[in-house]
């Protein structure tokens, strides 16, 4: 019998962050050289994806150790196939524990296995977005088998939508339901580092933080590229947020975090 031929768009590489399940067209092409950005297109052709940002979130997540002692409590929002989660699981084997969330299903499968691959026990996924309120979303789904940054995906349709190397019918397409959380809703008893990657939503993200940030005053790493500009650092600010400007990216550490001496980076 002949086999059932059918494409494979997700793949098993060798990368400097360890095994991983990667799909394969996972970039956006700019350029008629070969050009391109996305997660998969940094793993192809580097084999690390942001490795200056790992980095730095390694060495954030070593200060709360530091000061606050094991049981350290890192959340990943948007966590991709899971670089940033594998990393900070590894670190942090025996003294910390990763949660990460990512809404896209295939996606997400990828992010399990590659959490199973890694050996990483101390951390733990969730298919769901982040927002302002508990409840279902019903979100568009980008085509795995042509090229597209998948990472760049947006849940919500806006004027500014990005155009991540394919088209994506936000009206007439094929939807699916998930599972809309607040970080709030998930009830952590500490919580010392947030990353929020979650493609214009991270300001909804921050309002269904709000009484995690203002009881365990977690250090934070935004996109913030997709959002209004200032609204993230006016509402970090009011709550008592040093703001560091970072590429794409702000960095925040709240003023009472004894951590803050050691920022090197100028804020905003």
């Amino acid at each position: 019998m002949d086999p059932i031929r059918r494409p494979a768009p997700f793949v098993l590489v060798s990368t400097g962050h360890g095994s991983m399940i990667v799909p394969r067209l996972d970039y956006r092409p700019v350029d008629e050289h070969g050009g391109g950005y996305g997660v998969g297109y940094q793993l192809f052709n580097s084999s690390v994806f942001d490795p200056e940002e790992v980095g730095l979130v390694l060495q954030m997540l070593e200060l709360r150790r530091h000061h606050f002692g094991d049981g350290v409590m890192a959340l990943d929002c948007g966590a991709n196939i899971g670089v940033h989660t594998v990393e900070w699981a590894r670190a942090m084997s025996g003294w910390g524990t990763v949660i990460s969330i990512e809404p896209q299903e295939r996606i997400y499968y990828a992010l399990a296995g590659n959490v199973a691959l890694n050996n990483c026990m101390n951390a733990r996924v969730l298919h769901a977005a982040v927002g302002n309120e508990v409840g279902i979303i019903e979100i568009a789904s980008p085509n795995y088998l042509i090229p597209g940054s998948f990472g760049s995906f947006e849940l919500r349709k806006r004027e500014t939508t990005e155009f991540i190397g394919q088209e994506i019918d936000y009206d007439g397409g094929e939807k699916s339901q998930v599972n809309i959380v607040t970080i709030d809703s998930l009830g952590f008893d500490r919580l010392d580092f947030l990353k929020l990657d979650v493609e214009g939503m991270e300001l909804e993200a921050l309002h269904g933080a709000l009484g995690a940030i203002k009881a365990f005053k977690p250090q934070i790493l935004a996109e913030v590229i997709k959002c209004e500009p200032g609204s993230i650092e006016g509402f970090l600010t009011e709550l008592g947020y040093r703001v560091h400007r970072l590429g794409i990216n702000l960095l925040a550490i709240h003023e009472d975090d004894p951590g803050l001496a050691n920022v090197n980076v100028a804020p905003i």
